[in-house]
């Protein structure tokens, strides 16, 4: 049997010593720091157990332990002459120390009433002696002892120097625990950097693009597993400056010069260039940067991708070329028509003022297409500011009813350029087409009235028909040009557009931002 046997067959049913070490105990503070310590039913260790050897010898004392006060009991960590790994928190003579703010000693513990009746004095081993240094935390925290105990009494305790040996020998468990979760710590920190960068990794190359990343000065040091499948490069081969070698020789000197201009401003970066792919061609990509700052502003890094866009760009430029040869078709038959009008008016002198008047209004078809059809940003055409009662002008100089004065433009003037040309014009050469056709201007008596109101953010345009054919029923289907113009107002120019079919004609309602209507501030 052993000693903790013994003194827990002698133990009294009623036997409970209590005292300030009970305040301390269930102290949310030190539970927290002892179970940050992890060191709760721990084995044995050396270094542990070398604690114990030296405490025992410098104070000659047969028994010595390491232990942890824990809720309800005691755990050795390690010790000498006792035998258990653990104790009832109830005989525990070390709990008192969680009260004391120094090394507890007791010259005899028979004559101490606060263990005079435990069953560890009274029975086997009969202790009589006992000195615990605290094992207290940085932040005040008692966790336990580093003690020494005898069956003998001592008078006079330890001496100055034991006593400051066995203090120092609990600092140092203190610092082995710290170091120990040091240790925990930096593995934890480690793995959760690894699964991070796994985490990282499957993220950046399971995206259909190129990633990359730079340091603040622009040196390029990372590249995604997109850009090497790409370029075909070996890992490593674009670092530094090496990825404008990739770059067409016509675009090189315009991509550094746009990624200069960033590095030195913090602005993103965004620009299309050709890229040359691991086949040897040049494929249109779209790169784009943006930097991060720290607290105090300072860029830390820059982080950037590539999109390949090279199908989309020979679309664009099969559609622009489309678009191109069919308005110089278009251009053609107008020109072919007016032609023909001069060949006749030549040989009918009698109708030259006539076709003269037709010449007239099919060249300004001709300019008014010029703003209605579909447009690259290399095929639009090149619009100087103006105004936008110039531009209706302009638009309108086709349209006989013009001429009659059917159509009128009133109100504020605010400038426009090709930002806001092609859109509104698309726009009202829907109107007044439709009007021609079906509305107001489908017979002799109707009017065109065009209201113009600008604000300080926002230009009010509204286009109200009068005198044309009652309207019964609203149209219940849009049609093409309809939807077209309503992408045109409300996505091209983030403006807002209404329309409402009263009996005596219809009223259209448009609100643009002002921004949206020229380049110019």
């Amino acid at each position: 049997m052993t000693s903790k046997d013994n003194a827990m067959a002698l133990l009294p049913p009623d036997y409970k010593k209590t005292g300030k070490w009970e305040d301390e105990l269930n102290s949310s503070r030190r539970l927290s720091a002892l179970d940050a310590s992890r060191v709760l039913g721990t084995p044995q260790e050396k270094r542990f157990d070398d604690i114990t050897r030296i405490a025992s010898l410098v104070c000659n004392a047969p028994v010595a332990a390491v232990n942890f006060i824990g809720v309800d009991r005691q755990f050795l960590k390690a010790e000498i002459g006792l035998g258990v790994r653990e104790t009832d928190l109830d005989i525990s003579i070390c709990k008192h120390a969680l009260a004391e703010d120094r090394t507890l000693v007791v010259e005899n513990l028979a004559q101490d009433d606060r263990f005079n009746t435990n069953p560890l004095v009274t029975a086997a081993p009969a202790f009589r002696f006992y000195a615990g240094a605290l094992l207290k935390t940085a932040k005040g925290e008692v966790l336990g002892t580093v003690c020494v105990l005898d069956t003998i009494a001592r008078p006079g305790g330890l001496t100055h120097e034991q006593t400051e040996i066995l203090a120092l020998l609990a600092r140092q468990v203190i610092l082995m625990l710290e170091v120990d979760k040091g240790d925990r710590d930096v593995a934890a920190n480690v793995n959760a950097l690894a699964r991070t960068e796994a985490r990282f990794d499957a993220i950046v190359n399971f995206v259909d693009q190129m990633i990359w990343s730079t340091t603040p000065t622009g040196h390029h040091d990372y590249y995604n597993q997109r850009w090497y499948e790409f370029t075909g490069l070996p890992e490593g081969a674009a670092d530094g400056n090496g990825w404008s070698g990739m770059l067409h020789p016509d675009d090189k000197d315009m991509a550094k010069a746009r990624w200069r201009q960033s590095l030195d401003t913090g602005e993103p970066y965004q620009i299309e260039y050709r890229l040359r792919h691991h086949t040897g061609e040049f494929r249109w990509v779209l790169g784009r940067a943006q930097c991060v700052k720290d607290e105090q502003g300072h860029i830390i890094r820059w982080y950037g991708t590539c999109t390949d866009i090279h199908q989309t760009r020979q679309a664009m430029d099969l559609n622009a070329l489309l678009s191109r040869e069919l308005s110089h078709r278009i251009k053609n038959i107008f020109a072919i028509i007016s032609s023909l009008i001069s060949l006749s008016s030549r040989q009918k002198p009698e109708i030259k003022s006539f076709a003269d008047e037709i010449r007239s209004r099919i060249a300004a078809l001709g300019r008014a297409h010029e703003f209605v059809r579909p447009h690259s940003e290399d095929s639009r055409p090149e619009v100087q500011a103006t105004t936008l009662h110039g531009m209706l002008a302009n638009l309108f100089e086709a349209y006989p009813a013009y001429q009659r004065g059917l159509i009128l433009v009133s109100g504020d003037d605010v400038l426009t350029d090709d930002k806001g040309a092609t859109p509104l014009a698309l726009l009202f050469h829907e109107l007044v087409t439709n009007a021609i056709k079906y509305g107001a201007l489908a017979n002799e008596s109707g009017k065109v009235a065009i209201a113009i109101a600008v604000s300080e953010n926002e230009t009010s345009i509204i286009w109200k028909e009068t005198g044309g054919p009652e309207i019964a029923v609203p149209p219940s289907t849009a049609g093409f040009g309809t939807r077209l113009v309503e992408i045109s107002i409300v996505n091209q120019l983030n403006g807002r557009l209404s329309r409402e079919w009263k009996p005596d004609g219809l009223i259209v309602t448009v609100d643009i931002p002002n921004t949206s209507l020229s380049r110019e501030p």
